[in-house]
């Protein structure tokens, strides 16, 4: 009793062809048929020759039985649609929403392309800014975070995959909530989110509660990707979508080279924080952490000024509020020409009928919860009903490969670009362990350290009487060594170990020597007292620098290719720009099996990533364009929320094979562009059709 249906439109009321006027008592009178005079009806038959049967009742001027079915039609009174069949509603709506499509794209001419939109253009871009930022934040940070928390190896692997977890999750289901909700009010939920969990991941101390910070952190930016491209185009002619939806892209870029730099200037300052006590410590990391999350802010502060998409409104019936905001646009764009007297001129625009039914449920209904869990499943399953669609006769296809697509490029791409640092920490830690210095069968007694070793090996060495005090151990071994009657006195080790060593009658006071660091030792009469607690960082020497700077110089090289990629957008078409790029991109995979030093690494890096930047935008843009306003958004979630899945598997198996072989990665990057490429061939250009 407490559902009412609100999106079924009743056609009771319409008037048609006098049928009101027809008498109510059962029996036909004619009264709508023009009296006929004799001479009238002995014309009939004059002149009648046509090719197909006569009715012989025609020459007694009898009316057809054909045509009286078809006035009797008239005069019946409509059917309710709720007891109409779905699939003529359906049949009917898809009729509407066509001729809404072409109406629209002429609105959107008439308002011109001005100041209104290069406004939404910059309050969309820092939403994507944050996207970006977002996917290098956690790359950065985990130097610092590693020994700030103590992770292990398991736990970095992680907290890199995390992020992209939430990301996958978010894309399907913020995407999908945006063809139900509004693109407006989604992208507000997905920003919030992120920068309400970016904000409290940098206060947080503990492992689990950090993990689980960027967990919700990136399932709510995952949603910024399907809502800004869908929110954006509906705002564009279609001349300009492709150019500027490119142009657009070109903030994903602004946001890692924002998040190398505030790296390079903010992590390496150890003094960028502060301690309360011996439990809470908020090192500089932290503040990068913060600072990552202004884009985001920025974007949801800006958004709250910006109109609801109008063609989502005339998709939900909303004809009046979609009619004020394109005005609105019109006239912002008139008073920016210098043209303010120009009047909009759309009175009416057609909007399709309503089929989904919307569940409204009075206060009296039940409890509080019950009323939001009816509201929430019923939402849930229309987002549910979307992704079914996606997969039926009229879009499989196309949705199959453009998945294939998006699949293997982020394969590729994801998993080349967590490769090529590894790969450069790789070339540094050789060149690190071809200078390290032995030391075989030493000497040394009543000495003093108080100064640092570091990338040493002592073998068969013998320690009398000796104090290590206020010192550092860096990638030191002592093997077969003896140590008698030595002092440790707050001593810091990274990378350090002693093996098969004897210790006897040594004092371990205020150090960081914990038992896994002796392996197979023997210790006698040896005391550990006052242990350190915790980890410890020593920014100035365990950062490294030149990860930020490859970040960066990778992030800065796809600006020529998002150049070329916006001006040869609407002149070459989505198809070739998608195919073209991924091919080259393979080619430049090749090159790798020359990269053998750390600047050749760098080099590649960035003829790749400039390579593939406008693959990326092409499919961005073809993506908008196949599928129709009410599905546009749930669409790109699905197939952005697949190539999440795809960045995890790519960093999970390229970063596997580094110090092993390069020939799998190469290989594997290669074939699965070429494949995406000759693939993405097949799909139908959109560059002339308008937004469905």
């Amino acid at each position: 009793d407490g559902y009412r249906n609100t999106n079924q439109v009743s056609d009771d009321y319409r008037y048609q062809d006098g049928s009101y006027d027809t008498p109510n008592d059962g029996y036909y009178r004619g009264g709508d048929e023009p009296a006929q005079d004799e001479d009238a009806q002995s014309d009939v038959t004059e002149g009648h020759d046509e090719d197909d049967e006569v009715y012989e009742g025609e020459y007694q001027g009898i009316p057809h039985p054909d045509d009286i079915k078809e006035k009797q039609k008239k005069r019946a009174p409509p059917v309710d649609d709720e007891y109409r069949d779905r699939a003529d509603l359906m049949a009917e709506r898809m009729e509407d929403e066509e001729q809404l499509a072409h109406q629209y794209e002429n609105i959107i001419e008439e308002c011109g392309h001005g100041r209104f939109q290069w406004t939404l253009f910059f309050v969309l871009g820092l939403a994507l800014m944050a996207d970006g930022v977002e996917v290098f934040v956690v790359g950065f940070v985990l130097p610092s975070a590693e020994k700030d928390m103590c992770l292990s190896s398991s736990n970095k692997g992680m907290l890199g995959l995390i992020v992209y977890l939430g990301m996958m999750v978010g894309a399907v289901l913020l995407g999908g909530l945006a063809d139900k909700l509004g693109r407006k009010q989604c992208l507000i939920i997905s920003l919030a989110i992120n920068a309400a969990f970016a904000f409290l991941s940098s206060f947080v101390q503990g492992y689990g509660f950090f993990l689980f910070c960027r967990l919700i952190s990136g399932l709510g930016i995952g949603g910024t990707l399907p809502i800004v491209f869908a929110y954006f185009s509906e705002f564009l002619s279609r001349e300009k979508r492709g150019e500027h939806l490119s142009w657009l892209c070109m903030f994903w870029m602004i946001g890692g080279i924002y998040a190398s730099a505030m790296a390079w200037s903010i992590i390496p300052h150890y003094g960028w924080g502060f301690s309360m006590g011996t439990k809470y410590h908020f090192h500089s990391w932290r503040v990068f952490v913060l600072v990552c999350a202004l884009p985001c802010i920025a974007s949801l502060v800006a958004l709250k000024f910006m109109p609801e998409s109008p063609r989502f409104l005339l998709e939900i019936g909303k004809h009046d509020e979609a009619w004020m905001i394109l005005k609105q646009v019109h006239d912002t764009n008139m008073r920016a020409k210098g043209e303010p007297e120009r009047v909009f001129t759309v009175s009416y625009i057609k909007t399709p009928k309503q089929v989904d039914e919307f569940i409204e449920i009075q206060s009296s209904t039940g409890t509080w919860y019950q009323r939001w869990l009816v509201r929430i499943t019923t939402t849930l399953k229309q987002v549910w009903d979307n992704v079914l669609y996606c997969l039926t006769a009229q879009y499989r296809m196309n949705t199959l490969m453009l998945a294939v697509v998006w699949f293997t490029m982020a394969l590729s791409y994801y998993g080349l670009i967590v490769w090529f640092p590894d790969m450069i920490r790789y070339f540094q830690d050789e060149a690190y362990e071809s200078r390290v210095k032995v030391f075989d069968e030493e000497e040394v007694s009543h000495f003093t350290f108080n100064f640092t070793l570091e990338n040493q090996i002592h073998r068969n060495g013998e320690y009398r009487n000796d104090k290590f005090i206020g010192m550092k151990f860096k990638e030191v071994r002592f093997e077969d060594s003896l140590f008698e009657d030595c002092y440790f006195e707050d001593v810091r080790s990274s990378d350090t170990f002693f093996e098969n060593c004897t210790i006897i009658s040594t004092v371990f006071y205020n150090t960081d020597l914990y038992e896994h660091k002796f392996i197979n030792c023997r210790l006698i009469n040896s005391t550990f007292m006052k242990e350190k607690e915790g980890c410890h960082i020593d920014f100035e020497e365990d950062n490294d620098f030149l990860i930020y700077l490859v970040s960066f110089l990778g992030s800065l090289s796809v600006l020529p290719g998002n150049i070329i990629s916006a001006l040869l957008m609407d002149k070459i078409g989505r198809i070739k720009m998608i195919g073209g790029s991924m091919l080259i991109s393979a080619v430049c995979c090749f090159f790798l099996f020359f990269g053998n030093s750390e600047s050749a690494m760098i080099g590649w890096q960035c003829l790749f990533c400039g390579a593939s930047i406008a693959a990326w935008n092409a499919l961005d843009v073809i993506t908008v364009e196949l599928y129709p306003t009410d599905k546009r958004a749930t669409a790109f979630g699905i197939l952005n929320g697949l190539c999440k899945f795809g960045a995890i598997l790519g960093n999970s198996i390229f970063s596997s094979f580094v110090g092993i072989t390069k020939v799998v990665p190469i290989l594997l990057a290669s074939s699965a562009l070429v494949g995406g490429g000759l693939l993405a061939l097949r799909l139908p250009e959109t560059r002339e059709q308008v937004l469905m």
